[in-house]
C-alpha cells in the first residue's frame, strides 16, 4: 500500500533524470562513476518507475530490463534517504510486479549486496543451482587501471 502523499508512475516523461544520474553515479555502490550517457541509454531501454511526492518531486526509482514474457532483470532500485522508512520501496516493488505488462514475466533476477531481506519478502531467493548461473563483466578501458 502506498503511503499518503506519494504516487508511483511508469511515465518516463516524469523522470528526473538529473536526480537519478546524480544519485546513482555518486551514492549508489553499484553505479558509482556511471556516465550520464550510460544512464540515459539504460533508461531508454528499460521499463522505468518513479516514486513521486504529491508536489511532483521524484524520491525513488527502479527499472526493469525485460522481454515482457519470460525474463526480467530488476535494476537501480532506490529511494532517496530523506524518504526512506515509509514503505516506499515495498510499494514500488508491488507496483512493478502488479503492472499488467510485467505480470506475465516468469523469471525475475537481480543482484544486491545488502537488500536480501527486502527482496526476500517478494519471493526472491538465492539460485537453486548456483553452479548454473553465469555472468560476464566487460570492463571499459578506463576501468582497467
Amino acid at each position: 500500500m502506498l503511503p499518503d502523499g506519494f504516487t508511483i508512475s511508469d511515465d518516463k516523461s516524469r523522470l528526473d533524470v538529473d536526480m537519478i544520474h546524480r544519485y546513482l553515479s555518486e551514492e549508489a555502490y553499484w553505479a558509482i562513476g556511471r556516465s550520464r550517457a550510460q544512464q540515459d541509454t539504460a533508461i531508454a531501454h528499460s521499463h522505468c518507475f518513479g516514486v513521486y511526492t504529491d508536489a511532483g518531486a521524484q524520491v525513488g526509482f527502479a527499472r526493469v530490463v525485460t522481454d515482457y514474457a519470460i525474463f526480467a532483470y530488476l535494476a537501480d532500485v532506490f529511494i532517496l534517504p530523506d524518504s526512506r522508512g515509509r514503505g516506499l520501496s515495498k510499494a514500488l516493488l508491488t507496483a512493478m510486479f502488479e503492472h499488467p505488462q510485467l505480470k506475465p514475466v516468469r523469471r525475475w533476477m537481480l543482484l544486491t549486496h545488502d537488500a536480501q531481506g527486502l527482496y526476500g519478502q517478494f519471493g526472491f531467493v538465492h539460485p537453486e543451482f548456483p553452479e548454473r548461473v553465469m555472468g560476464k563483466l566487460v570492463l571499459a578501458e578506463s576501468d582497467e587501471g
